[in-house]
């Protein structure tokens, strides 16, 4: 998947998360689960729901390199091309 679909696809699944947030303002180093509010429960939702997506596994140790949307985009990016 090309670099733009990712980063479109991770604002698709956190706009389901959090349909009334503003994601085109969101800081992309800003923690994601604070910047909109989200539980631990959303926050791993969000990570299977994209893993489900991009078919890849991605191991609970690693969910951390997952928190922002710049950090999101490069792991699946690096990821998706393995």
């Amino acid at each position: 998947m090309s670099h733009p679909d990712i980063h479109n696809l991770i604002l698709t699944k956190l706009s389901e998360l959090a349909p009334e947030a503003d994601l085109a303002s969101m800081d992309p180093t800003s923690d994601i689960r604070e910047e909109l509010d989200i539980d631990s429960f959303d926050f791993v939702r969000f990570i299977t729901g994209l893993c489900e997506i991009l078919k890849l596994d991605v191991p609970e140790e690693d969910y951390m390199k997952l928190t922002t949307l710049r950090g999101a985009e490069h792991y699946l990016r690096a990821k998706s091309e393995n």
